[in-house]
C-alpha cells in the first residue's frame, strides 16, 4: 500500500518548482506529533533526498516520505485545493480515526 498523488497536488508542486527555478526540490510529506487531534501533517520543499526516504515519483515530480512518517500515511492521498479557506496541501488519510476542523491534524 503506497501513497497516491492527485494531479492537481502533482500541477501544482511543478508550478512551485518552476517558480522557484530549481528542478532539485522535491515535495517532503511528513507526520509530526502536536495539533489538537495528536498529528499533524507537514509539507515543505526538500533538496536533499535520504537514502531511507520513499519517493514517488508522479508527472515529473518527486514527493519524499520519510520511513516514520510513511507508517502512518500509507495508503493517503495528497491533494492540493483551493477555496474559500485558501490554498492547501492536503492529506486524506484512510486511516485517520478523526481529524480537527481544520484537517490539517488527525488521531490513528
Amino acid at each position: 500500500m503506497s501513497i497516491t498523488i492527485t494531479q492537481a497536488a502533482s500541477k501544482k508542486v511543478r508550478t512551485l518548482i518552476d517558480e522557484e527555478q530549481n528542478d532539485n526540490l522535491k515535495l517532503r510529506v511528513f507526520v509530526t506529533g502536536g495539533g489538537c487531534s495528536g498529528f499533524q501533517y507537514g509539507f515543505s520543499f526538500d533538496e536533499k533526498q535520504n537514502d531511507v526516504d520513499t519517493v514517488i515519483e508522479q508527472d515529473g515530480i518527486k514527493v519524499l516520505v520519510d520511513p516514520l512518517s510513511f507508517q502512518y500515511l500509507m495508503g493517503s492521498e495528497v491533494d492540493y485545493t483551493e477555496g474559500l479557506q485558501g490554498s492547501r496541501f492536503l492529506i486524506n488519510n484512510p486511516q485517520a480515526k478523526s481529524t480537527c476542523g481544520c484537517g490539517s491534524s488527525f488521531t490513528i
